[in-house]
Parts: C-alpha cells; sequence; structure tokens
C-alpha cells in the first residue's frame, strides 16, 4: 500500500469463506499489493497522536496496535483449483488502562478524526469498566525497548513466488496420488504475513514482519467392491518459515516407514507414500484392545502436547477465565504451590519458547511489547510453572511477563496464548529402531487424527494417521482403528523413554482457537519419538 492509500484505507470486508473452520478476513487484494510495505515513520507518528492524547485524557497506561493481516490461501481437488483468495486486513488497535481498569477499541479509518474518537472509547470504556472491579489491575514493569524491529528468518517469501508455481506443485502432488490409485485428493496451500507495529507508553516502538506456511493434503481411496474407504493427511507441519519449508534439502531427510524432514518438507514424496499407505489401511486388521507399549511419532505426539500440556499451563484457564468457552485446567495452581505435584515421570521436561526460528509461536516481541523468552513449565516431570501475560505475573510471583500476549488482529484484544511448549529430547542416544526392537508388544504411531479431552484437559483419547503392530522388537504390519486412552498425569507418568536430539522435531496447530470473542493463533511443539509403557488402546472402529 501507498502512504496515501494507508491513510486512506476505510473498508474492511469478509473474504469468501471457502475452507472448513478456516478463518477469512479482509479486503480482496491482488498479490502484488502484498510486497509494498507501509512507512515506519508514519506508523509512529500515528503511535505517539494516540499514546499523547490517551494520556491527556486520563490513561496512566496506553498501547497501540497498527495491524496489517495479509493471507492467501490456496485450494485444489485432483486436477481442478478451488479457490485462490488473497484478503487483507488493515487498521488500529488501541488498549488503555485507567482508573486502574482496562478500556480497548479500534478502527480502520485511519485519518486522524477517527482514531482520536477510537481512542476517547477506548478511556471512557476503561472508565466505566473501572465501577465494576473488584479489584485494580496490577500490571508487571516493563522497560521500554525504543524503536526496534524483528522479522521472521525467512530464506523465500511465499508471498513473493508466483501463484502459479505453488499450484503447479499441488496439482503436481494431486497428479502423483491419482496415478497412484487415489480415489479423491484435496491439497491446500495456507500462507500468512503479519506486519505489526506496536507502541506503548513504556517508551517501545516495535515494528515486526511475521511469516507462516502451512501446505496440507488428504488421500482418499474407496474399495469399490466394499464400498469402504481410508483417507492420509500430509505429514507436513505448519512453520513459521518462508516458501523454503517446500524446497527440502537430502541431509534432512530422516529415513524411516515415511519420509519426513527436520524444518523442510517434501509434499510430493509425502504424497507418493501417502497414497501407497492408504491400500495397507484398507486391507490392514483392527486393532485388538488392550494394554500397549506405544512408540509415538512427533507427528502425532505435538497434538498430545498441544492439548494435555500447553492448554492446561495456560494460566488464564487455570484461574478460571476460559471456563465459558474452553473449560479449565486441572493444574491447579495449589498443584503448582506444592512445588511437588508428579505431572510425569523424571524424564519428562517441558520448556515454553518463543524465540525458536522456525517455530509458528516465534516472534521478538509479543503483543504487549515483552521481550520473548524460554522457560520450564515441567521440570524433571514436576510442574514448575504456567504461562502468563502482563496483568497475569503478580499472581504466580513474577515480577516480569513470561511474554505470552497476542492478538488475532488489529481489531482483537490482546490476551494470553500459548507459546511454543516442548518436550525435550532425551539426553542419551536413542533412535527409534532402537526403541523399537525392545518393546515385546507395542504400537508405533504417526500423524494426527481424531482425539477428545475433557474440559480441565485431564481425560483423553487420541488416533493417529498410521499405526503398526510391534510383536518381539519387529514391525508385523499395519493396524487400524488404534486409539489410546489416558489421563494426563498418568500417561506423562508412564513415559520411559526419548530419542536423542537427532530425531527431534515440530508439529503445530496453524489455527487455534480460544476466547469470546474467539480468536485464533498458531503454535509449534516439539519433541522426538517417546515411549509410553502400558497404555490402554480401543478399537474406534469396531462394531458392538
Amino acid at each position: 500500500m501507498k502512504r496515501r492509500d494507508f491513510l486512506q484505507y476505510t473498508s474492511l470486508g469478509l473474504g469468501a469463506a471457502f475452507a472448513s473452520n478456516i478463518p477469512v478476513f479482509g479486503n480482496i487484494v491482488s498479490p502484488e499489493q502484498f510486497l509494498e510495505p507501509v512507512d515506519t515513520r508514519l506508523k509512529k507518528q500515528i503511535a505517539d497522536m494516540v499514546l499523547t492524547a490517551a494520556k491527556s485524557r486520563g490513561a496512566s497506561y496506553a498501547d497501540v496496535r497498527i495491524g496489517r493481516y495479509m493471507r492467501q490461501y490456496i485450494i485444489t481437488r485432483e486436477k481442478n483449483v478451488e479457490s485462490i483468495t488473497n484478503s487483507e486486513s488493515y487498521g488500529i488497535g488501541i488498549r488503555v488502562l485507567a482508573n486502574g481498569s482496562w478500556g480497548f477499541a479500534a478502527t480502520d479509518k485511519m485519518d486522524n478524526e477517527s482514531i482520536l474518537k477510537a481512542t476517547t472509547i477506548a478511556v471512557d470504556m476503561a472508565k466505566v469498566n473501572a465501577k465494576l472491579l473488584s479489584e485494580p489491575v496490577k500490571l508487571a514493569l516493563q522497560k521500554g525497548y525504543g524503536e526496534v524491529s524483528w522479522k521472521t528468518p525467512i530464506e523465500k517469501n511465499a508471498f513473493e513466488i508466483p501463484i502459479k508455481d505453488k499450484v503447479d506443485l499441488l496439482l503436481t502432488a494431486n497428479g502423483i496420488a491419482m496415478a497412484n490409485g487415489a480415489t479423491y485428493i484435496n491439497n491446500a496451500m495456507y500462507l500468512i504475513n503479519e506486519q505489526k507495529y506496536f507502541a506503548s507508553t513504556d517508551g517501545s516502538y516495535i515494528d515486526q514482519d511475521v511469516h507462516r506456511i502451512w501446505p496440507t493434503f488428504t488421500v482418499t481411496k474407496t474399495d469399490t467392491k466394499t464400498g469402504k474407504f481410508e483417507t492420509r493427511n500430509s505429514l507436513s507441519s505448519p512453520m513459521g518459515m518462508g516458501y523454503e519449508y517446500l524446497i527440502p534439502r537430502e541431509q534432512d531427510k530422516m529415513k524411516g516407514l515415511v519420509t519426513v524432514y527436520n524444518k523442510r518438507y517434501d509434499m510430493l514424496e509425502d504424497v507418493k507414500a501417502a497414497t501407497l499407505q492408504v491400500d495397507e489401511k484398507l486391507k490392514a486388521k483392527p486393532v485388538e484392545p488392550g494394554k500397549y507399549d506405544l512408540v509415538l511419532d512427533p507427528t502425532n505426539l505435538f497434538l498430545t502436547i498441544h492439548e494435555s500440556v500447553g492448554h492446561p499451563t495456560e494460566l488464564d484457564r487455570v484461574l478460571g477465565y476460559e471456563a465459558n468457552y474452553a473449560g479449565t485446567s486441572f493444574l491447579t495452581l495449589d498443584k503448582w504451590e506444592s512445588k511437588k505435584f508428579k505431572f510425569g515421570s523424571k524424564l519428562v521436561n517441558f520448556k515454553a519458547d518463543k524465540t525458536d526460528p522456525g517455530t509458528l509461536g516465534a516472534v521478538g516481541y509479543d503483543d504487549e511489547g515483552v521481550k520473548t523468552k524460554e522457560w520450564d513449565i515441567i521440570k524433571d516431570g514436576i510442574l514448575v510453572s504456567y504461562q502468563t501475560t502482563r496483568d497475569q505475573a503478580h499472581i504466580i510471583g513474577l515480577n516480569e511477563s513470561q511474554g505470552c500476549s497476542y492478538a488475532e488482529s488489529w481489531n482483537s484484544v490482546q490476551f494470553q496464548r500459548m507459546p511454543n511448549v516442548s518436550l525435550e529430547p532425551g539426553k542419551s542416544p536413542l533412535k527409534p529402531a532402537d526403541m523399537i526392537k525392545n518393546i515385546e508388544k507395542g504400537l508405533y504411531m504417526l500423524g494426527r487424527n481424531s482425539y477428545s479431552i475433557d474440559q480441565q484437559r485431564y481425560n483423553f483419547q487420541f488416533s493417529s494417521q498410521l499405526c503398526y503392530e510391534i510383536i518381539n522388537g519387529k514391525i508385523t504390519g499395519m493396524v487400524k482403528g488404534a486409539a489410546y486412552q489416558a489421563n494426563t498425569q498418568e500417561f506423562w507418568n508412564s513415559c520411559t523413554a526419548i530419542c536423542d536430539k537427532s530425531d527431534y522435531r515440530l508439529g503445530g496447530s496453524f489455527f487455534d482457537g480460544k476466547g469470546q470473542p474467539s480468536q485464533v493463533s498458531a503454535v509449534s511443539h516439539g519433541c522426538s519419538t517417546t515411549r509410553f509403557n502400558g497404555v490402554s488402546v480401543i478399537n474406534t472402529g469396531r462394531k458392538i
């Protein structure tokens, strides 16, 4: 956008909803418009105007987020391009603290009069809210950083790659699937660029350029004789990277039952393997329910980490702030205060980290202007911390925020969102093949699939895209219908081995929902292949 266009930009529309549960908003624009930056000096002028106005109207603190959010979604099926959408949303969000209470207002009308009106509304809202307070907001101190910037360390800007090249890749993958006997294949590529400018009365002026990418597909094959069908989804992970994610390097390959990559992904190899594995799934025998030792690949385990570790350690959920929508947490404050709650075995160590390059949660600063960091959540199996924002830090005795604030858009209020939460790899050399050869009766599970978990993130079951039976240290063939059932504490206490860092890989959620009104965020979870002993497995496909 040109500077003049930026000032006069006033419309906010709703893009076509072309995929189930995928958030789409903004104006439909040409791909070329994505590459025209907004003048940082202009954003600072606007921010200073807002901060000065907010203080003059009685705010003790104020922050400004000027956001430009761009999305490119490409959807294909077999030989057809179903949809190509380029959308942009642009505006300003203003949050203030007055009389000990929060107020917020936003506008996409970027003229001075509209921006100052929104500032007034935010301050007035805070003063009205203050009359209902039982106690004032306690905001952790935060030093100002002056003028700083941060960018996702990409090698190839995915928005600069011609759409034709992206479509060709997706259709080539579809062609491979159909040539190998697939009945259907759906394929998609999701690209997001968040250009975020944050300023506050603390003295920070932070300009960030955040990129994310997610290529994915579903291959389906139908048995014409029986009418039964099976599917296999992509084993890709959404990443905080550029288009280089789709250009795999030979040295990144991890040899195994499927071809996966460490921060690289070969869609054509994965779709070829998927089509063959769907044939295996059609012929596979049903799993026999019972107790098994599980070997969980990172492509499967990341989702269990997300649901059973990431969500229950969100402090707002622990405090009951999410109870109406997403539930509470079994990891109540008394368990943390005891300093001895045995969340898992001594092998289990979880770190929160918003600095790891390539992850979905990696940024330089959160949406409260807090410089990001890493910290322990579970240490040697013991619950030691949670995830906090500036107004939560004092609750668990912290002097500063852990940098967990995020808003989906400029017109959304920032609140506590999950950082990358990852299981640390084992310290001793161990490969998946070595882990498998020591198992008498087990299952090797790969890929995320259906799951369920209760409102406190305690009782759950998870299934997989691929499941292989292990008997006396050898993989004997594929089984289907397997889902492991446990509660979070017994599951992580059954962890008996974790492969070393050479097997460490990332999974992630590209559209993780939370809050009312609902917002989505993106977060990664890393781990190595991990063993769990004596876990209950059910057959989800068996008829009663």
